[in-house]
């Protein structure tokens, strides 16, 4: 079932040129999750890290490190992207893992923060990649869409019981209308190993 799901989502992201309507939902995604913006004279949409390292689970071709200032970034993804996004990412120091969320505990390093943002739906075994943030990360900050059920792209169904119960927090549930083209339940919050979910 996983790989016919990365199958759509290899599809859905076609050549990665044309990305705007995603990372314009991300600038949402980022918000919530508890993470401010600056305008730097050219864009209204940078994020100063102050020299933290970050691990962003799916960030796909277009992950929000690309925004950001002062950061040691990583970026884990199964999803086969063409060269020149690599490229891309190299030339801003961010390093591309071509991996499974499920694996990322592989990379035998730990970083001041994980990321996940509307990822768990498309993956194998979204408690594992939980699991696996929470231990390599001081913080989590995380962003899911609920309740929405699956399709051929996404396996599961989240739901916020479900998410309480794998971060060992509460998070927040909030319904979404129409702000940066998003509508619908999400989830969202920043949890530690003691759990909290309050950003």
């Amino acid at each position: 079932m996983w790989k016919k799901a990365q199958k759509w989502e290899t599809s859905w992201w076609g050549n990665c040129i044309n990305t705007y309507g995603e990372e314009y939902k991300q600038l949402l995604y980022a918000e919530k999750m508890g993470l401010k913006t600056f305008h730097d004279d050219k864009s209204p949409f940078n994020i100063d890290m102050k020299g933290k390292s970050v691990l962003d689970i799916g960030g796909g071709p277009v992950s929000l490190l690309l925004k950001c200032y002062n950061v040691i970034g990583t970026v884990a993804d199964p999803l086969p992207v063409p060269q020149w996004v690599k490229d891309r990412y190299k030339l801003a120091n961010i390093n591309f893992v071509s991996c499974k969320g499920e694996n990322v505990d592989k990379l035998k390093e730990s970083f001041d923060e994980v990321w996940i943002y509307n990822v768990l739906q498309h993956t194998e075994d979204p408690k594992k990649i939980i699991n696996n943030a929470l231990k390599m990360g001081k913080i989590l900050r995380l962003f899911e869409w609920v309740d929405i059920g699956t399709n051929e792209g996404h396996p599961h169904n989240l739901t916020k019981e479900k998410l309480d119960e794998w971060l060992g927090g509460e998070g927040i549930k909030e319904y979404l209308n129409g702000k940066n083209t998003c509508t619908g339940n999400c989830y969202y919050g920043i949890f530690t190993l003691k759990g909290d979910g309050r950003p």
